[in-house]
């Protein structure tokens, strides 16, 4: 039901892909900006935060990907 209303609102495999590489770099960047302000353990409790999002994104991918194919092979068919 949320892969289907995520997909009915434009949203692709590949926009969730791309998410979860920017939540990659963002908790790189994330973690080394944190650690020049700030203790490290800290730091390293921001770049946790920010890295548990890519394992989302990246099952939401696969999710809409299944979904965008099983959507391909329901389509009308020409002959």
């Amino acid at each position: 039901m949320i892969v289907k209303r995520l997909h009915d609102a434009g949203v692709t495999s590949e926009h969730a892909y791309l998410a979860a590489s920017a939540s990659i770099g963002l908790s790189l960047v994330s973690w080394l900006t944190s650690s020049r302000t700030e203790n490290v353990e800290r730091a390293d409790r921001w770049g946790i935060f920010v890295g548990e999002w890519a394992p989302t994104f990246f099952a939401l991918g696969l999710a809409l990907a299944n979904y965008e194919q099983r959507d391909e092979g329901s389509g009308p068919t020409t002959t």
